[in-house]
């Protein structure tokens, strides 16, 4: 592993962008420089934290190592692919592209130049969510819940790429089969997309899965709860935490008795846990823990939730709204 650290640019100069620059700083890593088509929004990122503003990313080969994409969804494939092109590994924002054309686009530029491409799935590196990971076993029944106070950010998107995608990620993570039958429902409630959503998978193996996610609920919820024999484990996303039941001895007369544990997690933000990951991966030359094909399986399922939705729509004669959604 190269002992200099990585030179890294970001690309977008809005809210993630700006985490994604205060993260690779307190990493350690080189930050070559920061671009945003707003020059005013590139030049305030610049001056904050004191780092190069770039005039653009179309020469930043043999300058930049590795850059992290945080523009809106649908210039993500075309700023990606010109990156990798240019012989840079790729950090691409979730969801990772607008289409799943454009997300083979990013794998396949990726393949072709032999470059990193990770796509920024963020709770994956949750502590919460990585505390719980030594005590899977067989999962059965799911039930997820994401639920946001309303926000101006994202509305040009549906709950199911604003939000839900996360838990669609986390879900497939752990349930390494395909979804055999997928039922959804959404509706707008002070945009024109869907603003709340539940969808109900069932996988191949026989697990079910309730997901429900909001961007106008009254309050903030991030939870997963699984369900295996004689157990139950609940990972709070926005505490960082997890918590084990367990039945204390199932074959024991009398009234159930239960072990409650608290599971240990390092108490560490998940940006830095991925951002770390995204710098070990460029400099061991790894796959990254979630890659182009992990995107694009919550990409394509999350358009098969989005289809669901409209489906229900038909049936039920709803037309108020204009779904955008991946083809």
């Amino acid at each position: 592993m190269s002992a200099r650290p990585p030179r890294v640019a970001v690309i977008g100069c809005g809210d993630f962008g700006r985490n994604h620059v205060r993260v690779y700083r307190e990493l350690g890593a080189h930050i070559a420089g920061v671009y945003d088509i707003d020059p005013s929004r590139r030049d305030r990122l610049s001056a904050e934290f004191g780092v190069p503003a770039l005039d653009g990313i179309g020469d930043l080969a043999g300058r930049v190592d590795a850059a992290s994409v945080a523009v809106p969804t649908v210039s993500h494939a075309l700023v990606g692919c010109g990156l990798l092109a240019q012989g840079i590994d790729v950090l691409v924002e979730k969801p990772m592209a607008a289409s799943l054309a454009e997300a083979d686009d990013l794998i396949d530029a990726a393949r072709r130049h032999d470059r990193i491409l990770q796509v920024g799935h963020v709770e994956r590196f949750n502590p919460g969510f990585a505390a719980v990971l030594p005590h899977l076993a067989r999962p059965l029944f799911f039930e997820v819940h994401r639920l946001g106070i309303f926000s101006p950010r994202s509305l040009d998107v549906d709950v199911i790429y604003d939000v839900m995608i996360h838990d669609l990620d986390i879900l497939l993570s752990l349930v390494a089969e395909p979804v055999s039958d997928l039922r959804a429902v959404g509706i707008p409630v002070v945009t024109q997309r869907v603003d709340i959503a539940h969808a109900r998978l069932e996988f191949a193996g026989g697990a079910v899965a309730n997901v429900t996610a909001s961007r106008v609920s009254t309050e903030r919820v991030r939870k997963l709860r699984f369900f295996q024999t004689h157990e139950y484990l609940s990972v709070d996303f926005a505490r960082r935490d997890a918590v084990r039941i367990r039945v204390a001895d199932s074959a024991a007369p009398g009234p159930p008795q239960f072990n409650f544990e608290k599971l240990p997690a390092e108490p560490v933000e998940p940006l830095r846990m991925e951002l770390a990951s995204f710098l070990e991966a460029v400099q061991s030359r790894k796959s990254p823990l979630v890659d182009g094909a992990a995107g694009r399986r919550a990409l394509e399922l999350a358009g098969r939730v989005m289809a669901g939705i409209l489906a229900h729509r038909g049936r039920v004669q709803i037309d108020e709204f204009v779904p955008q959604h991946p083809a």
